[in-house]
């Protein structure tokens, strides 16, 4: 275990296909929503009936399957260290694959609820985590290219999944698109095959933790199984809360633009044959700026990768305040440019941050309890909005409070650097915290995240 190093390459180049094909077939349909959302509400008003709350339903479609992917992260933390990256990621594409083909087979808004917002958004969450976790088995050195990677590439979905729903959706209608998205969610299932954990329990500690829970009772062995899989540790860290904490405010406001910029514009400057161009953009510069970022990641010693961080919620909170400025279509698309861009920093060192924070043996869990903080902010997000429009008839002032959370966090990440560095400085001034610090890494465990142990830690 201590003396193992990744093989930074082999068989994780395969690996590393397959977590792009995993991020790009679930945050492309996401991100894609937009169009989506514009049938959805074509489909419903074709029926005759007039809601006056249509945008706000409509929008919680999308948003509860956003919101899921990360309200399901810290559960999906205990499945992907208690049975492995492989069988986790596996059945979270089939329950995707479920639920894309099961919302083409009804017309009725709460139905999708459950079959796209819950089942699909469920399944995305047990899909995409192992596909991040899976990354530090097989990477260290250069663990920020390969998240660059991964990450990049999922940006080719992002980008040519408008153009594609958009000509199919005229085609075959919204029931055929969503079976036909179902495809991906299929082939994932396939792929997720090649997350297999390359680190295995030692022999000697899989004794000792036999003997040792063979000593206790049932309360103390269930005991210790809730400590390690709802293992609360992280949040001992002040930088860690800190951290999670920015970014759950942070994200407020980021899937709106994913939510109602289609319809934005349509409504503003009554354009519904390039709209789909927005979102390709959004797709292209996120692409660009996952790539950029994580080899810049790579070169930027400890911590102070979250100033990348920082600058990129700083920007998006303006270009979103920036959307009801703009008076042509031209200028929608040069926002949507920086709003990628912001995307593609912001997701690409999420996980290296993480790392940083509290070490391998936790990344998993630090992950699975950030996305699930940011999962209530997620979801409210574009219903908010849609609730805005519903009330104002526009969507000034949702775009403009939508830009307010991004600042805020920002400001609230800039100070973990600044902690992180003076806690440094009174470990070095203190040798007995130091002893304590490194006796606490000993105890978290053995294995990486993600590779499937049969006993609890003791």
């Amino acid at each position: 275990g201590p003396g193992f190093q990744p093989p930074e390459g082999g068989f994780g180049w395969v690996v590393v296909f397959a977590a792009t094909w995993c991020n790009g077939s679930i945050f492309g349909i996401q991100n894609s929503f937009g169009i989506l959302y514009v049938m959805l509400q074509g489909d419903l008003s074709g029926s005759g009936e007039k809601d006056p709350t249509l945008e706000f339903k409509t929008a919680l479609v999308g948003a509860l399957a956003m919101g899921m992917i990360f309200f399901c992260s810290p559960i999906v933390s205990i499945f992907t260290d208690r049975i492995g990256c492989r069988t986790t990621a596996a059945s979270g594409a089939a329950i995707a694959f479920i639920g894309l083909l099961s919302s083409s087979f009804t017309k009725s808004l709460e139905v999708r609820y459950f079959t796209y917002g819950i089942l699909f958004g469920c399944g995305s969450s047990f899909a995409f985590q192992p596909s991040l976790v899976i990354l530090g088995h097989y990477f260290k050195r250069r663990l920020g290219l390969a998240n660059g990677i991964v990450a990049g590439g999922s940006c080719l979905f992002s980008m040519s999944l408008p153009f594609f729903l958009k000509t199919i959706g005229s085609s075959i209608g919204l029931a055929h698109t969503f079976q036909v998205l179902s495809a991906f969610m299929f082939i994932q299932i396939l792929l997720s095959l090649t997350f297999r954990p390359i680190l295995q329990p030692s022999c000697d500690s899989y004794h000792d933790r036999q003997d040792k829970l063979a000593s206790r009772n049932m309360k103390q062995q269930c005991g210790s199984q809730m400590r390690k899989y709802f293992n609360m540790r992280v949040f001992r860290r002040q930088t860690y809360r800190i951290w999670a904490f920015g970014i759950a405010t942070a994200v407020l406001g980021y899937f709106v633009p994913y939510v109602h910029l289609i319809k934005y514009v349509e409504e503003e400057f009554k354009e519904n044959e390039k709209d789909w161009i927005l979102l390709v953009c959004l797709g292209a510069t996120s692409g660009l700026g996952r790539l950029v970022s994580g080899r810049i990641g790579d070169c930027i010693p400890g911590l102070k990768k979250i100033f990348l961080q920082v600058a990129s919620f700083m920007l998006l909170g303006l270009m979103c305040m920036m959307i009801p400025q703009c008076q042509a279509f031209e200028g929608v698309i040069v926002v949507c440019l920086f709003l990628g861009l912001c995307d593609g920093f912001f997701i690409t060192i999420m996980a290296p941050i993480a790392f940083e924070l509290v070490g391998p043996m936790q990344a998993s869990q630090a992950i699975g309890y950030l996305l699930g903080l940011m999962a209530i902010p997620m979801t409210a997000g574009p219903p908010i909005a849609g609730y805005l429009h519903d009330y104002f008839g526009n969507y000034y002032l949702a775009f403009y409070l939508a830009g307010v959370p991004p600042i805020i966090g920002g400001l609230v990440l800039s100070v973990v650097p600044l902690i992180h560095q003076r806690m440094l400085k009174k470990q070095q001034m203190d040798s007995g915290k130091d002893k304590m610090l490194v006796s606490e890494a000993v105890l978290n465990g053995e294995l990486l995240p993600g590779c499937p142990a049969t006993e609890a830690h003791v």
